[in-house]
């Protein structure tokens, strides 16, 4: 579903003043006067400056085809812009008309600039399309009751909204409110968004958002694409053609905004292979199902270069009677398969959800589904709280199941039936903790050692959060040394430790660096990385092949890193060989991978 909220400008050759009603048709008085010419200023709040506001384009578009005449300004802020300089931006020019698109993350801020705008610009009416603008309309309802009616809302996708809206908006004689529906629709379409100036312009330096497909054939109970049934596909040789023109200006990343991308896997397949054949470095994310990948596409990921494609996969929980309760689909032992086989291949990066606060989920239920997802193998573990929507099918069941919830945007629960809110604290902390210590490059190797043992992973993370609680560890800057001495310590009581610290050091050299932080060092009795360089730099030929030249050599020891490690550490990371005094080497050369590690060379003593 699209959302959106912008602000249109035009032409008109009339003023209107309006009655107040919120609901109702105005009824409006018409002044004649000289032809104004006022731009429609469209807006965009995105979370991060590398996303953008594919709305604004739709939006643009639409308005163009219904009301050529206009004049229409795009604008994209963040969150973290200087709301000062954010509100004389928009008020600068006297525009007629603002959009805004609304979500959750910007909706609190929307709402106070339209209450400035009011101020700054008297004549200037606000349109709110997106998520949150019933939310939104409403509140200004009682604003709108008193006289002070400055406000529309826009429900639903804009290709649907019909032309008494554009008749309204050239006639300067808006309603509070207009709704659309896309599947109501009688031709069923939606129109590429972009065009070749948006890419040097107003998409420069950002991610490109693009829909193939519209709805989802889910319908979870939390989400807000359960509240309209249907499913819409573009023809497949019109995704290709506008995929080309998004590759031709050479994007870092294109975000495939499909609720379920694969829910047709063999279009999906052959969308894949199709942009695999595309030159370029871009990076192409995708919302998946777990259940809907068949063998034609495991064969065909595996031939992928690393790096290419990302995977979210919402498995939100292995609860079956949550699962059932949201109306979520899909078999946690299939899901498990899925992503541990996708991790297998080695070349996509995977995304995994569990949600916080679900209907029947528990303390202990939560903490196994994390154990259950962990051992997935997927890279990234994010465990959000659940967000009560307004106008989702969970909220019929708000008293039933005891949620308590933020009144502002995101609306995150506090608690639930299953879950007090001192648990769901200390789930909340947990769930960071993993944001933290897991999801990023750091300790790939120590938590692939801890996978291949079945180790209950939900004690130890909870044995590093109490170490992180006593020493104000979320206070802090979460380094990767800061969270390797929080290891060390843990590791301290383990018999397993001497191995765990080779781990680490393992992953921390493979990172780039060319030392060991004091946590890491090599215990004085042992053999140090000097001295296991010095051994080397005499024992090996002058020349091998592949690896250096007699004209090179000395370069590539002063380049290089080594260290001594043990037969068991040869065999965790992979290596089966049999042999005394394993070396490592770490070349600053990056591998082709996912996470482009540093190379690894071992030597052997003969």
């Amino acid at each position: 579903m699209k959302h959106f909220a912008l602000p249109s400008y035009k032409v008109i050759s009339k003023i209107t003043f309006c009655s107040k009603s919120l609901h109702s048709h105005n009824h409006c008085k018409v002044l004649q006067v000289n032809t104004i010419h006022q731009p429609i200023k469209l807006v965009g709040i995105n979370a991060r400056f590398t996303h953008s506001c594919l709305a604004l384009f739709y939006v643009r578009n639409e308005l163009e085809k219904n009301c050529p005449d206009v004049a229409i300004e795009l604008l994209q802020f963040t969150i973290n812009d200087n709301y000062y300089e954010m509100l004389l931006r928009l008020s600068q020019g006297d525009p007629r008309y603002i959009f805004f698109s609304a979500a959750i993350w910007n909706s609190s801020l929307i709402e106070k600039l339209t209450l400035d705008l009011r101020l700054c610009l008297p004549a200037c009416r606000v349109v709110i399309g997106g998520p949150q603008a019933s939310v939104l309309g409403d509140r200004f309802n009682g604003l709108e009751q008193s006289g002070q009616d400055s406000c529309t809302v826009v429900l639903g996708e804009i290709e649907a909204v019909g032309q008494k809206f554009y008749r309204d908006l050239q006639a300067g004689c808006m309603r509070s409110r207009y709704e659309g529906s896309f599947f109501s629709m009688k031709d069923l379409s939606f129109a590429y968004p972009y065009r070749p100036s948006d890419f040097t312009e107003h998409l420069l330096n950002k991610h490109i958002y693009y829909e193939s497909s519209k709805g989802c054939p889910f319908g979870c109970t939390y989400c807000l694409s359960a509240a309209e049934k249907g499913l819409y596909h573009k023809e497949l040789a019109t995704v290709k053609s506008e995929l080309i023109d998004i590759l031709s200006h050479q994007p870092k990343v294109v975000r495939f905004i499909d609720r379920t991308f694969n829910d047709v896997p063999a279009r999906a397949l052959a969308i894949w292979q199709f942009l695999a054949a595309e030159a370029g470095e871009t990076l192409f994310h995708f919302e998946m199902a777990p259940d809907r990948f068949t063998e034609e596409m495991y064969d065909f990921l595996a031939t992928l270069a690393p790096g290419r494609f990302q995977f979210e996969l919402g498995i939100q929980s292995t609860n079956e009677r949550t699962l059932t309760a949201v109306h979520r689909r899909v078999d946690p032992a299939y899901a498990h398969r899925t992503v541990n086989r996708l991790a297998g291949l080695g070349t996509i990066h995977l995304h995994v959800d569990l949600i916080l606060g679900l209907p029947y989920e528990t303390h202990e239920s939560f903490m196994a589904s994390f154990r259950d997802v962990f051992a997935m193998g997927a890279h990234y573990i994010q465990m959000g709280l659940l967000k009560i929507l307004p106008d989702t099918p969970i909220c019929q069941d708000v008293e039933e199941a005891g949620y308590l919830f933020c009144h502002e945007p995101p609306y995150a629960i506090l608690q639930t039936n299953w879950i007090d809110h001192a648990t769901m604290s200390e789930l909340y902390w947990f769930s960071e903790l993993v944001e933290k210590f897991h999801n990023n490059r750091y300790f790939g190797s120590f938590w692939g050692y801890l996978r291949r043992r079945q180790e209950d992973i939900g004690v130890l993370f909870k044995e590093i959060l109490a170490i992180c609680q006593r020493s104000g560890f979320f206070q802090l800057a979460a380094t990767q040394e800061l969270m390797c001495r929080k290891l060390v310590e843990i590791a301290a009581k383990r018999e397993d430790k001497e191995l765990i610290l080779e781990l680490l050091r393992y992953d921390w050299l493979r990172c780039g660096f060319r030392f060991l932080p004091d946590c890491l060092l090599v215990d004085g009795s042992t053999e140090q990385p000097e001295q296991t360089k010095s051994i080397l730099y005499k024992s090996l030929p002058a020349e091998m092949d592949g690896i250096y030249r007699k004209n090179n050599r000395n370069q590539f020891f002063r380049k290089s890193y080594f260290l001594r490690i043990s037969q068991q550490m040869l065999w965790e990371i992979g290596m089966k060989a049999d042999s005394s005094n394993p070396c490592l080497c770490i070349l600053p050369e990056r591998e082709i991978s996912l996470y482009k590690f540093n190379k690894v060379l071992i030597f052997f003593d003969k």
